[in-house]
């Protein structure tokens, strides 16, 4: 089974033609009965042997932050940093495997930042909130600045998305630095509005990546997918605090009908971009709000079943008949926005 990352390195390589390339997707896709555009791919797995090297690597890595615990505070961030760097030179740059690779990326990163937390967990410093959001901003800084140096060498798509969490880190703790002696006691109202301006923000990134490869052919079709997954929780959580349903049973009529209007709204726009993870991340919202309306309409006893029912089989349908559907919300778009979307069935 050959993926999208190696027949991208096959042309690169000049093993195969750009075209040969091309008629072995066309044909591909054409057994799907879909276009390659339409298929989402994301690279995870190509063997058994993907998850016995990441598990090694995760063993590995624990270990390393053991070892680095017994000696002193901040060495335990420091040597998983430099064990998954070191990893990923043989499989991420020479094997290109990917499920390590995203596993070994986070783990570079997660050590930089791991670095000064747990220093200064260790010397439990009494410190104004101002101080601590700025530390913050600074743990978030060099997480990005790590995520920046690991694209330059590794170039994994998952990175950029790694990146970017990171700056919204650090750009919301600079915020609320700056505005903490204002708001005491009210972070969430203030915090909750930013969260969901910077997924608004990521999403915009990432459908930037995502009009610059509209066919999906290489890895920028990647990258654009993990910004998205970063994206969608940043922008649904948000909304449906708003409308007063994170506290789990207590919701009413008009919040578990808000819910799935704003479900809707985001399965339109999933659709025009063909990007699912909208729909994913706001799914334990919906799941609440369904519950609650069959459970205060009759159907006590079985309300968790029903709502698996009712939910299970609509995001069946839409997977089976996606492309069809999208291709109905698409060519009702105006020309202009059709032409930067990623190319639908009728389109491509």
């Amino acid at each position: 089974m050959y993926s999208e990352a190696d027949l991208q390195s096959a042309i690169a390589a000049g093993a195969i033609s750009h075209e040969a390339a091309e008629a072995l997707r066309a044909h591909a896709a054409g057994l799907r009965s879909a276009p390659v555009a339409d298929e989402e791919h994301f690279r995870l797995i190509t063997g058994f042997n993907d998850i016995f090297v990441t598990i090694a690597a995760v063993l590995l890595m624990v270990a390393c932050a053991g070892i680095g615990e017994a000696i002193a505070p901040g060495i335990a961030g420091l040597l998983v940093a430099v064990s998954a760097w070191a990893m990923a030179t043989f499989f991420t740059a020479k094997r290109r495997m990917a499920l390590p690779s995203i596993v070994l990326l986070l783990g570079f990163v997660g050590g930089v930042a791991a670095i000064p937390i747990n220093i200064l967990a260790e010397s439990e410093p009494n410190l104004p909130d101002r101080v601590n959001a700025l530390i913050g901003a600074g743990i978030g800084l060099g997480a990005a600045a790590a995520a920046w140096f690991h694209w330059r060498r590794f170039m994994v798509p998952i990175t950029v998305a790694a990146g970017a969490g990171a700056i919204v880190v650090t750009l919301l703790a600079l915020v609320m630095a700056a505005i903490a002696p204002a708001i005491q006691g009210r972070e969430e109202q203030f915090l909750l509005p930013m969260v969901f301006l910077a997924g608004c923000g990521v999403f915009a990134l990432a459908m930037r990546w995502d009009m610059s490869d509209r066919a999906r052919e290489t890895r920028r079709s990647d990258v654009a997918f993990w910004l998205h997954l970063l994206s969608a929780p940043m922008i649904a959580h948000p909304l449906f605090h708003w409308l007063g349903v994170t506290e789990g049973q207590n919701i009413g009529l008009a919040a578990a009908v808000g819910v799935l209007a704003i479900y809707i709204a985001m399965g339109l726009v999933a659709l025009a971009v063909d990007r699912r993870a909208l729909l994913v991340s706001a799914l334990a919202y919906v799941l609440m709000a369904l519950a609650w309306l069959f459970r205060n309409f009759g159907m006590v006893e079985l309300n968790v079943a029903i709502t698996g029912l009712v939910i299970g089989l609509a995001l069946l349908l839409l997977s089976a008949f996606w492309g069809p559907i999208r291709h109905a919300v698409v060519v009702r778009l105006p020309a202009a926005l059709q032409a930067r979307l990623p190319l639908a069935p009728a389109l491509a």
